[in-house]
């Protein structure tokens, strides 16, 4: 296997993890994310159990993480693949109830298996000598805790490469404060702009207002997406937006929020791979794929609102 790792040489590119370490910081902000898990209100949620001692809240997660699967992912934006693949740690279970959730035996079947901290760390080493040039965390919301514990550990013996937060978008400003710093890429969704489409398919009627707040504080922490060795990103903000058939989505606002209130230079991904999966029947319109005319009209959409830096996946 080759090994082809990401020379960070530059002050600038180094992940931000390597300050805190050196300065104490982040071992404080392990113990206080683990501390907050014993009365848990880590995501907009607010479930207020005691997961420290075997409680479970919505997202039905104690006080370890649980991980589906991990390795190389050359699926992802082009500026996180590179050569040698983005490292990808699937996490099980999700604060979200999306009914057409293609990763539904993950996020809502509870497949995977729970890691202790070391050995959370120990698949991040491992990724970092696979090649990868970067660890990308899907669906770390409501194991914020954990993973900082496992970024500790791993900090120590040598880790060096940015970290990626992979989230549906559905974050809580307060948790993720805790991560100023350490986490160097944020990527979430902005799946829904309309309250009552965001509670039929995802119970969470106030998803926009709470995805809109996170956007900001992640895009406070992180600024625009920058790019380094051979066009890999090694800091700043990445948006996914899924087209849903009919306009489900609401990608007009959605995208009008993005460059009026975040930056017109805000990488935004457009998606066009929608299919009906999980309880997508319980939605008529969702029971098809998204029409590329449907497509080329959002990132028209994207366009409009004068948004400069679109993708599409």
């Amino acid at each position: 296997m080759i090994k082809l790792r990401t020379e960070i040489m530059d002050p600038e590119t180094l992940p931000g993890y390597l300050a805190l370490l050196k300065s104490g910081v982040l071992e404080k902000r392990v113990k206080e994310a683990v501390d907050a898990m014993a009365h848990c209100k880590l995501c907009p949620r607010r479930c207020d159990v005691d997961r420290l001692h075997g409680d479970r809240g919505y997202c039905r997660s104690g006080a370890r993480a649980v991980v589906a699967s991990y390795s190389p992912h050359f699926g992802e934006e082009d500026v996180l693949v590179g050569i040698g693949g983005s490292g990808t740690i699937f996490l099980t279970y999700c604060n979200l109830r999306c009914i057409f959730c293609q990763n539904c035996d993950i996020s809502q079947k509870g497949e995977g298996r729970e890691v202790s901290p070391e050995e959370l760390a120990r698949m991040m080493l491992k990724l970092q000598d696979m090649g990868c040039h970067n660890l990308n965390f899907v669906s770390p919301s409501h194991f914020i805790a954990p993973i900082l514990q496992g970024v500790l550990a791993a900090a120590r013996e040598g880790l060096r490469i940015p970290l990626v937060y992979n989230s549906g978008g559905y974050d809580l400003v307060e948790a993720l404060q805790l991560l100023d710093g350490v986490f160097d890429i944020y990527m979430p969704d902005l799946k829904f702009a309309d309250p009552q489409v965001s509670r039929r398919l995802a119970d969470a009627g106030d998803y926009f207002s709470v995805a809109k707040e996170a956007v900001r504080e992640m895009h406070r922490q992180v600024g625009d997406l920058k790019t380094a060795n051979r066009g890999i990103a090694y800091r700043g903000l990445l948006v996914r937006h899924l087209v849903l058939p009919e306009d489900l989505a609401g990608t007009r606002e959605i995208m009008e929020f993005l460059a009026r209130e975040i930056s017109v230079d805000t990488v935004v991904n457009i998606m066009g791979q929608y299919y009906p999966a999980h309880q997508a029947a319980r939605e008529p319109a969702l029971g098809r794929r998204v029409s590329r005319k449907e497509l080329l009209r959002a990132v028209e959409i994207a366009q409009e609102a004068g948004l400069k830096k679109i993708i599409t996946n």
